[in-house]
This record gives C-alpha cells, structure tokens and sequence, in this order.
C-alpha cells in the first residue's frame, strides 16, 4: 500500500513594514517547523510571502491580510490572539477572515468568537523545543544575575501586579524596548525565573511565551486566575500564584532554598512533553484543504496583474514582487534597467514559473526605486510595455529639494515635477511612438507620507496611466525621429577602408570655394596647423 507524499507546507509571518512585534510570532512558527520536520514534511517559512504551491500556514493576520489573497493562495490561518469576553480586541476583519477561512488555534474557547465549531479547528499545543535548548553554557539558578525577568507588553494590569511583587523583596527586571530572537533568549537564560502575568482579563494562558522559557531550562513563574487553563503539562511545569497568594509565594516560596529543586523537577517534566499527535492532524488537515484548493484551481493565470518593483522592506503578498537583489527574497529576479524581450518566463520560489508578457499588468507600484536605478529610461520602457493601456504605474520617489534626496549613497539622481515629461510630452525622444505616459494624479507627501504642499514636500507620488498616441502625437514622433518613424529603412554603415590621409583630405576640401574659405579662418585661429 502507498501512501501520499507528504506535502511542502509554507509557514508565513506576517509583519508590516518596520512592526517590530511580528518578530513575536516567529518562536510559535519555528515550532511549527520542527514539529512537522519531525513528521517528514519539508518546511519553508518567510515573511509576508506565499506559495502556490504549498498549503500556507499564516501567523499573526491579525496585522492586516487582504482577504482577496486568501482566494488566490491556500491559506489556513493560525489564530495565537485571545479572542472573545475579556479578550483581545480584534479588528472586525480579522474575526471575519477567522470566520470564513480555515483556521488553526490554540484554546478550545476562541472559535465561537469567529462563529466556528470547536470541532472544525484544530487546536495545538507548544511543547519543548530542544533545537532552543537548554543552553549548556547558562549558570545554576542560584547563581543568575536576574532575580525576576518580564517581557512582553505592558499595561496597567501588568504594571500593578510587577509592582506588588516588587514590594515583597524581589526586583523583576524589564524591558525598555521590543526585544526578541536570541537577543531577548540571551536575557532569558540570566534569569533565576521568568514572570508570566497576562494582559486581557480573559487571562488564557500564554503557551508561546510559555513554551520557549521552559525549553531554554529558565524556570516560568506565572499568574493563575479562575479563567486559566494552561492543561496538565504546563500545571506541572511552572510554579503557580494567584492574586490572593502573590505577596505569600514572593516572601516565602519563592526566595526558599528548595524553589531550585522543584524548579529543576519541573523543567524535567516538560522536556518530556512532544504534542507529535497534533501536529499530524494539523498537517493532514494542511494536505486535505491544499488537495480541495488545487480541485478548484485556484491559481489565478496572470500573477504579473498586480507587479511590485522593489520587494525588501514592504513585500506585497498576492502581488508579483520583482527585484534584482536575491537577499530581497522577490517572487522573481529581472532587472528592468535592462533591456528585456516579453514574454519571457522566469523561476519563482513562491508563484513557481512566472510568465511576464506586455500589457498584461493592471497596475505596477514602485516605491522609491527610480532614484537608484541607472538606466531609467529603459525601466520605464520595459513598465510601458508590461502594462496594458489604462494600466497605472504608482511611483513614489524622494522629492530633490527634500534633505532625503541624497542622503542614500546608492541614489544616482534626484527627481522634481519635470522629471515626468520625457515619458509624457517628449516620449518620442525615447522611441516611444503607439503609446506613452499621462499624468492621471500628483502628490507633494510629506516625511510621513500624508499628502501636504510643496514647501514641506519630502516625497513625490505620481501616477502615471498608460495611454495610445493620438494621430497628432504621431506627427509630431515621425517630424521629429529619423526615420519619421519606421518609414525609412536604416542606412548601412560603410565597409571598412584605410582613411585618407590628412594632407589628402586638406587637399580635396580645398578644392571647393567653402572649404578654401574655412581652411582660411581655421588657420588663421590655429585650429588646423599648417
């Protein structure tokens, strides 16, 4: 009997440009990856992109995922938000999405907010994660530096509570800033335990969080209420107090001699604890909806309809991100500041082979690009041709009497209002003849990118629309080309002879009245010796 290859899965984080927190998702990701490497799937993850050819297991939508995306790629979305009474409030879209989507989550109890059975979710746990530790080199408990460790975000709950510890004795040490990855695990492993308070008066309890200080080998020491139910691998593993026991566990149980051992014990039992059994129903559950997305054929034919130039820091999932740099992680690599043939097919480690043909884009967006590229004109004929007529191209670019308009060393040229008229009214200097650029809207922005006038102009936006030539733009292109535009044929280049020399040369101008004249005034300005 065979039995099906076991699929890639994609893991996906989602972050916004420059949103640092997103960087908190990536330990339950990493879990995920592990726990399904264990089972023999093969495991990408990235940030903010998708693959058509994998189930895509998305983390943290909560931040902003367009729903048209979920319908072009299999997406399953992994919810790690507290949700309902008490809870997280979540943007309506997000709970629409979980409502409408499949989901994976973490608490029995979270579903019924996105209106789905308990029955239809799966639901995981965290367990240990040796590829985290514990690490070898972190001194004994009783010799860490850190007597109490938090991290995570603060409010009044939180704040209140860290004070009430604080005044039995004990000093809990904080962050003045976003910390995570191995940064934030460097403090981790300083610290006799690290504190666990919730934030949300639902107070679930924190697994992620949880999971990734007991694997370390850090005891965890965390607030319990009536509401929380952590499961019995985690009421085992960590050292509890509730609001009426705080100040009694902080002066006494806490600071006693045997909290060490039954810390060690604790972490004994966890590092025991594997949730295999999930993840298999999980990837099973990934296999079937990829299988059901693939029946439908969901691909969209034409990924180029949306095109990104430049996809470093602001990535646009469901759009096709083109870039030349490959630390940038594009869909695909080309240059368009070269010279390109369409079609043409190119490898995609997300779409798999892309197919870029003229006028099959609706829209391109280039946000700040122009100023670095070198050969622009060619860019910008390659954009003209990929888009179809009424396509928009959106350009975002420093604006030249802007203090950002040099301040980046790879920036070759600054840009002002004219810098559009050679792909507007001169585009035939640029060999353009059937079609050119108009205007279809200008933008003064300022440093923060809200729209403002021109003496506090740090950036241009410009949208340019993909418009045929008129018959008297066409005269105009043929009056002033060449070859009046394509109707003459190309004169040949001469064969190759051995020039005349100079004193023949001299001697066969002379031979005219013009020349004479002109060999005069030449050597009387010692331009030709004689």
């Amino acid at each position: 009997m065979t039995t099906e290859p076991t699929p890639t899965v994609h893991l996906c984080i989602i972050q916004p440009p420059g949103y640092m927190h997103s960087m908190g998702l990536l330990d339950a990701a990493l879990y995920f990856r592990h726990e399904f490497r264990q089972i023999g799937a093969e495991v990408t993850v990235a940030k903010n992109r998708l693959r058509h050819d994998a189930p895509n297991l998305v983390f943290g939508a909560h931040l902003g995922f367009d729903p048209a995306v979920a319908r072009t790629f299999c997406c399953i979305f992994v919810n790690l938000e507290q949700l309902g009474a008490g809870g997280s409030q979540m943007p309506p879209a997000y709970l629409d999405l979980l409502r409408t989507s499949r989901v994976i989550d973490y608490d029995v109890g979270n579903p019924r907010a996105y209106d789905q059975r308990a029955e239809d979710v799966p639901l995981i746990s965290f367990g240990y994660a040796p590829y985290v530790g514990p690490v070898k080199s972190a001194s004994p408990l009783d010799q860490r530096p850190f007597d109490l460790l938090f991290f995570g975000s603060m409010n009044a709950r939180r704040r209140q509570l860290i004070e009430r510890i604080e005044r039995t004795g004990r000093t809990v040490v904080t962050f003045d800033a976003p910390v995570y990855g191995p940064e934030r695990d460097a403090f981790i492993v300083q610290a006799r335990a690290v504190l666990n308070c919730h934030y949300y008066d639902s107070a679930l309890f924190e697994q992620v969080r949880a999971f990734q200080v007991l694997s370390l080998g850090t005891p965890l020491v965390s607030e319990s209420t009536e509401r929380t139910q952590p499961g019995d691998v985690f009421q085992a593993s960590v050292s509890w107090f509730t609001n009426d026991s705080l100040e009694a566990f902080f002066t006494n149980e806490y600071p006693s001699p045997d909290f060490a051992g039954r810390a060690a014990s604790q972490l004994k039992v966890f590092q025991n604890f594997n949730p295999m059994h999930e993840y298999v129903h999980v990837l099973e559950f990934a296999r079937a909806a990829f299988a059901t997305n693939r029946s439908i054929g969901q691909s969209p034919p034409n990924p180029q309809r949306l095109l990104h130039i430049g996809s470093g820091k602001d990535y646009r999932a469901g759009w096709l991100n083109v870039d030349i740099l490959e630390s940038a992680q594009p869909d695909i690599r080309v240059d368009l500041s070269q010279t390109q043939f369409w079609p043409s097919t190119f490898p995609s480690p997300f779409w798999g082979e892309v197919r870029l043909q003229a006028g099959a884009s609706d829209l391109i967006y280039a946000n700040n690009v122009l100023e670095h590229v070198t050969d622009l004109a060619t860019m910008m004929h390659n954009c003209l041709e990929l888009l179809r007529v009424g396509g928009l191209m959106v350009i975002e670019v420093p604006y030249e009497q802007s203090l950002g308009a040099w301040q980046d060393p790879t920036h070759v040229r600054a840009l002002n209002e004219n810098s559009w008229l050679y792909y507007t009214d001169w585009f035939w200097y640029l060999g353009w003849f059937e079609h050119r650029f108009k205007i279809n809207q200008f933008q003064w922005l300022d440093g923060k990118l809200a729209r403002c006038e021109k003496a506090s102009a740090a950036f241009m936006c410009v949208t340019l629309e993909k418009v045929p030539t008129t018959v008297a733009e066409r005269m105009t292109a043929r009056t002033m080309r060449q070859d009046f535009g394509g109707l003459l044929d190309p004169v040949p280049l001469p064969s190759k002879t051995a020039p005349l020399p100079a004193c023949d040369l001299v001697q066969s101008q002379s031979s005219h009245p013009l020349a004479t004249q002109y060999l005069a005034h030449a050597q009387a300005d010692g331009t030709v010796s004689e």
